[in-house]
């Protein structure tokens, strides 16, 4: 039976279908040619991240096709309940790529209070002849600890993330549409743990309390955004503000005219609009730290991804 993984998967991924009969095929397809691909090598199961979309032509075109798994979290790239009504079964992997992901928002709120984007940038280039100069312009970052992270979206991305933050002294408030359990547990590398409680809040109050705000919610069934110019006017001045979660869920434009006139101090963004194509002026912004939509991309992270996968098809089918 054969397995495409149209968006790549890891070797170990790879190894464990095989031992269990699968053909794994990791050519990328077009997305113009997916139907006639699919339907030429009876592929019975499609693995996709988030570039490859799996809609109604495909689910309706393709009857070969059984499976489909997203490698990560969000999975609206898929017509989930469409294919699920048509008797195929639709997976993903949650858990896998959580820890990832926070270690990246933590790494881009680093980045933002120290100006690391920037200075990585300027001081290859100038940093020989400009060196006093470019310490002078850098000198005025700020600490994480003892400051106020926002969470929004309190999944096991925000509850990853709000590990990492207690960790190094912030005070964390979380909002989440949806009821949750607010307490948390730390592990520590000499196996002790500790529970931790964390401050749930309502987006307005998190909003207007938060020095730093993370964004991890899915995109929204009407495409509209999480964070616009209405959100951006209740929060603190000079917030900065980390999303690493879907492109749309911040209004680019209200970003920019928040940046532009000072009441966002920076942000980060990992994923935009239009990708693979982001705009030319979000990219190229001196308040922006950019990273190329790579939340799941880690080495340990893809093998659980692809460990995990592989263990849905083999269920699947056996």
């Amino acid at each position: 039976m054969n397995v495409l993984a149209n968006d790549g998967i890891s070797q170990s991924g790879i190894d464990k279908l095989q031992k269990s009969g699968f053909n794994v095929i990791t050519t990328n397809v077009p997305q113009e040619n997916l139907i006639d691909y699919i339907n030429k090598e009876g592929v019975v199961a499609l693995l996709v991240r988030s570039a490859t979309k799996v809609r109604k032509d495909i689910i309706d075109n393709c009857p070969t096709l059984k499976f489909i798994g997203r490698g990560g979290v969000g999975m609206d790239n898929i017509d989930v309940e469409y294919a699920r009504e048509k008797g195929l079964t639709v997976s993903n992997t949650p858990a896998a790529s959580s820890q990832s992901v926070a270690e990246l928002v933590m790494t881009q709120m680093f980045s933002i209070s120290r100006f690391t984007f920037n200075a990585n940038k300027e001081m290859p280039n100038n940093g020989h002849t400009e060196f006093k100069k470019l310490k002078k312009k850098y000198s005025k970052g700020v600490e994480l600890r003892g400051k106020t992270l926002g969470i929004i979206g309190f999944g096991r991305i925000g509850q990853s993330l709000a590990k990492y933050a207690i960790g190094c002294g912030m005070n964390v408030i979380a909002y989440d549409k949806f009821d949750f359990n607010n307490t948390i547990t730390l592990t520590f590398a000499n196996g002790s743990t500790v529970d931790v409680a964390v401050e749930k809040s309502d987006l307005n109050n998190l909003l207007s309390n938060s020095d730093f705000i993370s964004i991890h919610v899915p995109m929204q069934e009407d495409g509209s955004a999480v964070i616009t110019e209405k959100e951006i006017g209740l929060m603190k001045d000079n917030v900065r503000i980390i999303n690493a979660a879907r492109g749309g869920v911040i209004n680019e434009n209200a970003l920019l005219k928040g940046l532009n006139n000072g009441k966002i101090a920076y942000a980060a963004l990992d994923v935009f609009d239009n990708e693979p194509a982001p705009r030319a002026d979000v990219l190229s912004n001196e308040k922006i730290a950019s990273t190329p939509h790579i939340g799941a991309a880690t080495v340990e992270a893809q093998d659980r991804i692809g460990l995990e996968l592989a263990d849905h098809i083999i269920n699947c089918f056996s």
